[in-house]
């Protein structure tokens, strides 16, 4: 269902060119704040398997929009579970456009567990609490406080944006982007890049170096399920066709299993950028030299910049789930184990080969879920134009190309020919785990980070060509 969120007609906020520099907006840090804890305060926990209502966060972001003049649709792809998508006209057209998206469902969280309640969106300090305040609520603010800006300033990007606000990344995509891909793909006409979650944000090296990561690829999702079958009986009774035992030697094989080193060209690039930010190569090792045998050295050999690295060495699979029986003196004919199977681009075959090698002939097993891996141009107008619009806010930071581990919207919106790309900027402190505040327990976000991060955004939103 979609439905009118402001008045009709086309999405362009008025004004005459597009600003080569950021303009300063006394209420843009007022504003970013109150959006980040207002969508915080929202429950949308993503529990899996169509749980999930993101319906009134869409609706607040809808209501954003129209406020800066731009006329965002509702698309409801089941009751509750809602996505808003406009797009702003550029003042260049003929350009391609770009695709700015964001998800409004977050993983749940209990509350038991946290310093601060997980939907308080409480601002302690200069820093946002709660459950989305990195992932990624923390970043739809930030494009909504940069739209209301441009609406006041009337300023305008140079390409048309298309900006994407989706449900259900969390799980399967199914009632978010995959829906939109599937039932609304012309509203992504002329689309050829897109920016997302998970990049651009400041890690800081042992030597003091601060690194930004874009991030230019993905490994594929391979969410796995393995069954087992034997003969059902009494406990008591020797049974040497035993369901659990067959699928507890396959879980244990899977999980020591040591997965080569395989070299892709974003993590070359990510490897060679940061140690020659560090200065520190492995001993005599040149770019030239780097290759699989010794890659793993040159992780080692960065110190705590290596930890960007070394989970996108190789592909990976971790058991996580089991289920077997109903009785303690019953043993079941079935056993079931899912695994969290992640694959870089161009190693599907491998994998899958190496899964039919650990389960062995007697345990069976097939996607629960599958996505494919990504990997975008490094050499691109539209990567410089991200790397100028750091450099412009930092410029003693390194920015280079990054491969995440897991997996975001992009991989949608691929299926349409766009490009995806990792450039949620946040400007962090030393000291800020980042990778841990995703899915993790007190979530959090400095303001501070936020505003860089909507300077970046504002700089290379309204330069890119």
């Amino acid at each position: 269902m979609a439905e009118p969120a402001g008045p009709a007609g086309p999405a362009a906020p008025a004004g005459p060119t597009a600003a080569a520099e950021p303009v300063d907006d006394p209420r843009t840090e007022d504003e970013v704040v109150r959006f980040c804890s207002d969508l915080i305060r929202v429950d949308t926990a993503n529990r899996g398997g169509g749980d999930g209502v993101e319906r009134p966060a869409a609706e607040y972001v809808a209501e954003v929009l129209s406020e800066a003049g731009l006329d965002p649709l509702l698309l409801e792809s089941a009751p509750g579970r809602a996505n808003v998508v406009t797009r702003i006209t550029g003042t260049e057209q003929g350009r391609p456009a770009l695709l700015v998206h964001g998800h409004l469902d977050v993983v749940p969280a209990d509350p038991a567990e946290w310093r601060i309640p997980p939907t308080s969106g409480e601002v302690v300090d200069r820093v946002i609490w709660g459950r989305g305040a990195v992932d990624m609520k923390n970043t739809v603010a930030m494009i909504l406080s940069l739209v209301r800006s441009w609406g006041r300033q009337g300023r305008r990007p140079r390409r048309d944006l298309v900006l994407a606000f989706t449900a259900d990344e969390e799980d399967t995509a199914a009632y978010g982007a995959r829906f939109l891909v599937e039932r609304h793909a012309d509203l992504f006409d002329g689309c050829t890049e897109a920016i997302g979650e998970s990049g651009a944000f400041a890690f800081h090296t042992d030597g003091g170096a601060r690194l930004y990561p874009v991030a230019t690829g993905e490994r594929g999702t391979a969410w796995l399920r393995l069954t087992a079958r034997g003969t059902a009986g009494h406990g008591s009774r020797v049974n040497t066709d035993n369901a659990v035992a067959k699928l507890a030697t396959a879980i244990t094989r899977i999980a020591e299993h040591e997965w080569p080193v395989r070299l892709i060209p974003t993590v070359r690039a990510c490897l060679t950028g940061i140690a020659a930010s560090l200065d520190r190569p492995a001993g005599d090792l040149s770019a030239e030299d780097l290759d699989e045998t010794n890659a793993a050295a040159l992780v080692e050999a960065l110190g705590h910049a290596g930890a960007l690295v070394a989970p996108i060495l190789r592909n990976s699979a971790n058991p996580t789930m089991l289920s077997a029986g109903y009785k303690v003196n019953v043993i079941p004919g079935e056993a079931v184990a899912y695994v969290d199977g992640r694959v870089l681009p161009g190693h599907r075959d491998e994998f899958e080969a190496t899964l039919d090698a650990l389960t062995g002939p007697d345990v069976a097993w097939g996607y629960a879920h599958s996505e494919i891996a990504l990997e975008a141009p490094l050499d691109t107008p539209t990567v410089a134009a991200m790397a100028d619009a750091l450099r412009a806010e930092d410029p003693t930071g390194h920015v280079v190309p990054y491969c995440m581990a897991g997996g975001t919207d992009a991989k949608q919106f691929a299926r349409l020919g766009i490009a995806g790309y990792g450039f949620a900027p946040l400007g962090l402190p030393p000291g800020f785990d980042y990778h841990a505040m995703f899915h993790g327990v007190d979530e959090r976000v400095p303001i501070d980070a936020l505003t860089f991060g909507v300077r970046v955004l504002d700089r290379f939103l309204t330069t890119v060509s």
